[in-house]
Formats: C-alpha cells, structure tokens, sequence
C-alpha cells in the first residue's frame, strides 16, 4: 500500500539557523520557507536525491509542533511521510484494520499541495506517520 518515502520531518527551535546548517554547511538545496497556517508551521525542504528532509518550525504556542518541543527542548524527528496512490482507500483500508486516524479523519493539504492524513504513532510502532496523496 505505501509507496516511496516522501520525507522526513524534524521540528526546530529557529528554521533560519536550521536552514543553515543543511544549506551551508551540508551543502544542500533548500526550498524558499512557506507558512502553513492551518497546520500551524512554517516549512522548508531539504532536497536530497532520493527523498527530502522537512523542517518545521512552530508558528506559535498553539501549534502542534510547539507542544513537540516542549518535551523535546532541542527538536528532532518528527514524522515520517509515505506516498500512497489513494488517500481515501489507504484510510479506509487502515481503519478497517484498526489504525487511528489523527483528526477528523479527512485529508487535509499539506505543503506540496496534495491531500495528507497522520496516523496515531502508538498504531505504528510509536512514529508519527504521515501519508500523502502520490
């Protein structure tokens, strides 16, 4: 059902410094910031060859990431991001099998402009899994 890593999701303090350390000093090409208010982030990504490397950075004390780095003082990993072909079949198919839908259970977009879904991490061995419509 899941076809290829979309991304890796870390969450930051400061997404400039952060932006830094992969663009200067990794030498690798990042994607201009983009605010994601509904999702209450602000994102960059890290272009890699084979997949890409999300930074988050909260758009305020209210944001689900937020409350990540208040147990997590110096970030870290996040999430995991899966592309499926059909959103609504992998939730559907999920569901029927047990897994929790984080949410509403309807798809949201997220910053590639395609629907997303997160899964409750204690269903997938205690990691945030996002899926993303391929």
């Amino acid at each position: 059902m899941i076809g290829r890593l979309n991304h890796v999701a870390i969450v930051v303090r400061d997404l400039t410094a952060s932006t830094a350390v992969y663009a200067q000093t990794l030498g690798a090409k990042v994607s201009a910031p983009q605010s994601l208010p509904e999702h209450g982030v602000k994102v960059v990504f890290v272009e890699l060859p084979n997949t890409k490397i999300e930074l988050l950075e909260p758009l305020s004390p209210q944001s689900p990431v937020a409350k990540f780095l208040e147990r997590n003082p110096d970030g870290g990993i996040h999430h995991v991001c899966y592309e499926v072909d059909d959103i609504l079949a992998a939730r559907d198919r999920l569901k029927s099998e047990g897994a929790r839908v984080l949410g509403d259970g309807e798809p949201k977009i997220g910053a590639h402009g395609k629907p997303v879904l997160f899964l409750h991490p204690k269903d997938f061995l205690g990691t945030l899994v996002e899926l993303e419509q391929a």
